[in-house]
């Protein structure tokens, strides 16, 4: 149950008609958001103290300031917590790894091309201790059953357990890059990110997993190489033919930065962000459909693209040289070669743009790189279209395009001073009024990449 049907169930409780209920549902969320914004407190806490003023403004009573409630606990002592209450004992490894924004660049990295990303301030802390036995016991916030898996061979999970095949395939990866897996421990995961947001949770779950399996051995590898083993792990284990984008990102990470990243070697840096511009996330909860094939279906048709045309990688083809080879190809391929050969160029448009300020040209790009997903990749969905149609109207918006691999997920939006919690409010209600259900709204900030948090983490290298 997501959080507008949790909260409509509530104002069902404290006595309003259903149909009445998803309206204050909505409203909660909305001003929870803009509250947020405003007092510089975290949503939690915001939705916290508008629900106590719903409560007891139902028992007659007066609700405390916001500013006198307790903060709520922070992602470190969660992920203690849960260690503690699991495997009755505190943990010796804590990482983080941050969830990123796809900026522009949409499956431009495993067709060899150059892409921009940004790490955010929310992402996955990792918790692991050693045993002495056989034995790997996993659990999360998400799902706090306890799995128990020797420690001898490793074997992709269904079901209610399929999370784990995040840190499975890294144990499993790290020999393939020179490094030992740890044998038996205890592991937790605690996470802030909005699911099913096209943020990336999978690339965190690997980096963290991968930094606290490195830290507990003692090992100190790269950055990039443990960059490489999340990727690894991800298209050789779980069986997602993703680029280097999504772990590249969140291991690279700055903040007020964006990473940029030249697929072909990988080769990782960073941008600087133009001061005053924003991103806000509108996830719309629609089905991310990346492991049942469609993902993988874009992944072959730029592959069969790329042989039609006589390269290793779309990367490789300019526009003129697209032109003149389009009747080699089905229509689907030339499509799918159309996005990704443009795309590329957008990308080296947007570094020029953002080195200059230029952030009118530089929304320009990210708009016009969802109109290319729209149309020629078509990984897009009616949802995000009417996020763009909605936002790109809106003063303040500078561009707005999906984030991620698509098929469902989420718009971003950069923007600047003159948008705030009512216009997202406004954007969020047009979206309700057309499909029944209002988008998820939250403002997002850069962040740092992946680090070790206990025991201090060792020199960069």
């Amino acid at each position: 149950m997501n959080e507008l049907e949790q909260l409509t169930e509530l104002c069902v409780r404290l006595g309003a008609e259903r149909v009445a209920a998803g309206t204050m549902a909505a409203q909660l969320q909305k001003r929870a958001t803009q509250m947020a914004a405003e007092r510089g407190v975290t949503r939690e806490a915001a939705m916290h103290y508008l629900l106590e003023v719903l409560v007891k403004g139902r028992q007659g009573l007066a609700p405390e300031s916001i500013s006198s409630h307790r903060p709520p606990p922070s992602m470190r002592e969660k992920l203690v917590a849960l260690f503690q209450a699991h495997y009755g004992r505190s943990p010796t490894v804590i990482t983080r790894a941050p969830g990123r924004i796809e900026f522009i660049g949409n499956h431009t990295d495993y067709n060899g091309g150059p892409v921009l990303g940004a790490a955010i301030d929310r992402g996955l802390w990792v918790a692991l201790a050693p045993t002495d036995e056989a034995r790997r016991r996993f659990c999360s916030d998400q799902h706090p059953e306890v799995l128990a898996l020797s420690a001898e061979r490793l074997e992709l999970q269904t079901g209610a357990h399929s999370w784990t095949n995040y840190p499975l395939g890294i144990l499993a990866a790290l020999p393939e890059h020179g490094c030992r897996a740890p044998a038996g421990f205890d592991y937790a995961v605690v996470s802030d990110l909005p699911p099913g947001a096209g943020l990336s949770s999978s690339a965190a779950i690997e980096l963290a997993s991968a930094l606290a399996f490195l830290a507990l051995t003692e090992q100190q590898p790269p950055r990039d190489v443990v960059v490489k083993i999340g990727r690894h792990a991800e298209n050789h284990f779980v069986g997602v033919p993703c680029g280097i984008l999504d772990q590249g990102v969140s291991g690279f990470g700055r903040e007020n930065h964006l990473v940029y990243i030249d697929c072909r070697g990988p080769d990782f840096s960073t941008v600087p962000l133009p001061a005053g511009v924003r991103f806000w996330i509108f996830n719309t909860h629609t089905k991310h459909a990346l492991i049942d094939g469609l993902y993988a279906a874009r992944h072959r048709e730029c592959m069969e693209a790329a042989r039609g045309l006589g390269v290793a990688q779309l990367v490789e083809v300019t526009p003129e040289q697209l032109a003149a080879g389009a009747e080699k190809l089905s229509p689907v391929a030339a499509k799918r070669a159309r996005h990704i050969v443009e795309e590329i160029a957008r990308v080296h448009a947007a570094v020029t743009a953002l080195q200059a300020d230029d952030l009118v040209e530089v929304g320009r790009l990210l708009t016009a790189s969802h109109r290319s997903s729209q149309h020629f990749f078509e990984n897009s969905t009616p949802e995000l279209d009417f996020l763009v149609d909605a936002l790109v109207d809106v003063p303040g918006v500078l561009g707005a395009r999906l984030t991620g691999g698509g098929f469902g997920g989420a718009v971003m939006a950069l923007v600047d001073d003159r948008f705030d919690a009512a216009a997202a409010d406004e954007v969020a209600r047009a979206y309700a009024d057309k499909f029944g259900a209002a988008p998820d709204v939250q403002p997002m900030r850069t962040g740092n990449g992946a680090e070790v948090i206990a025991p201090a983490a060792p020199a960069q290298r």
